[in-house]
């Protein structure tokens, strides 16, 4: 069975769930990229990676409460950052490392784009989560 979840508190996306969840002896939820985009759908952080990455960490842990899980049960995301500067990518690292997707540790991908699906965005986060 697949339960798709869209968060009520985060801005609605316009065609896809916040995360999608299958039971098969353990719950697994598949979280749509958490984006830096405040309830209304503002850009949070504008021209600033690290704020971005903050507010894409604060989205994420949203939809993960919306579907029972955290930070802590994250099993592995993918870190897409607009830039080819190693010094960009590695600033928006820090930010994950402190926001406890460490704990685990999780198994992450991180990767400098040309480009993201909103004007302005720096930073977007995909993750797979076991739910409790």
């Amino acid at each position: 069975m697949i339960r798709r979840v869209t968060a009520p508190a985060l801005f609605p996306p316009p065609t896809y769930s916040h995360a999608s969840v299958v039971e098969a002896g353990t719950k697994l939820a598949f979280l749509a990229g958490s984006v830096p985009l405040d309830a209304e759908g503002r850009i949070v952080g504008e021209g600033d990676p690290v704020l971005q990455a903050q507010q894409v960490i604060a989205n994420l842990e949203e939809q993960l409460r919306e579907v029972g899980s955290d930070l802590a049960h994250v099993l592995y995301t993918d870190v897409y950052v607009v830039s080819a500067e190693t010094s960009v990518l590695s600033a928006v690292w820090e930010v994950v490392e402190a926001s406890g997707l460490s704990t685990g540790p999780h198994a992450s991908t991180l990767l400098g784009v040309a480009c993201l699906g909103y004007t302005g965005q720096l930073v977007e986060i995909t993750a797979t989560a076991a739910v409790p």
